[in-house]
């Protein structure tokens, strides 16, 4: 489980977030909405201490995240950026198998994660090619290969952190990496992913988080936050808010 308790980072005299408190669930899915600047990737960055709060504390199962060193921590917390770049003609498998470095399970036990996390992040079918050929989102599938692999299976006590793992994505593969992502939860891990897509987050998503200007404007299940007058407030954006015909979600049409 992941706590935090009313973090602050500053850059300079700006607070770019603020007095966030909350706590990431095992088998939870929590998505983060917000408009661009709002500090999503800054909180992402002090979650899994790559930035350091100017106050406030982050917990990761009762103990304070600084407290937790080297592979020891990589086997309980993975981080997907935004932005993964590799400059070296790697096989596919080669970069997902970086994610089992923290780990001593043998190369046989290795060998099946890495298909089984491949397979998860419908990536198998680029197995053996160069990670160089890759397009931009096969590459992001790759990484997402990689960070489940790092944390596989996903029990009660690991932490996934993905930073817009749809970004480059088309359609189908956005929906099929959050279902991978799901699937990941559904087995015991807590997952906080940014999101940009609010259909997306209100379908995959347990809890969301709506940030504005570094501060929870909201924070609830979609039916809570996916609110008209939230979105507005924070996005400036004009919105119908129905229920989804099959799944009863939140489903929402821009005006």
């Amino acid at each position: 489980m992941l706590r935090v308790a009313n973090l602050q980072v500053r850059r300079g005299q700006q607070a770019v977030i603020d007095d966030i408190s909350l706590q990431l669930q095992p088998g939870e899915v929590l998505g983060v909405l917000g408009p661009n600047g709002a500090g999503k990737s800054t909180l992402l960055g002090a979650l899994c201490g790559e930035l350091a709060p100017s106050q406030g504390e982050v917990w990761l199962d009762g103990r304070l995240l600084a407290d937790w060193h080297g592979p020891e921590r990589a086997r309980r917390l993975a981080v997907l950026p935004q932005v993964s770049t590799l400059g070296f003609a790697f096989r596919v498998e080669e970069v997902v198998g970086m994610g089992r470095l923290p780990h001593d399970s043998g190369l046989a036990r290795d060998s099946e994660i890495i298909a089984a996390a491949l397979h998860a992040a419908d990536a198998a079918h680029l197995r053996g090619r160069s990670y160089l050929a890759l397009s931009g989102g096969e590459r992001q599938r790759v990484h997402l290969a990689r960070v489940l692999a790092q944390l596989w299976p996903g029990e009660p006590g690991t932490t996934l952190l993905l930073d817009e793992p749809t970004s480059a994505l088309d359609p189908l593969h956005q929906h099929t990496t959050l279902q991978a992502v799901r699937a990941f939860a559904d087995r015991g891990a807590a997952v906080l992913v940014i999101l940009h897509d609010l259909n997306l987050a209100a379908r995959y998503c347990d809890r969301i988080l709506l940030l504005q200007q570094g501060r929870a404007h909201a924070l609830g299940t979609p039916r809570q936050v996916l609110q008209p007058g939230a979105l507005k407030a924070v996005f400036g954006l004009e919105v119908l808010v129905q229920e989804h015909p099959e799944r009863g979600h939140p489903l929402i049409i821009a005006r």
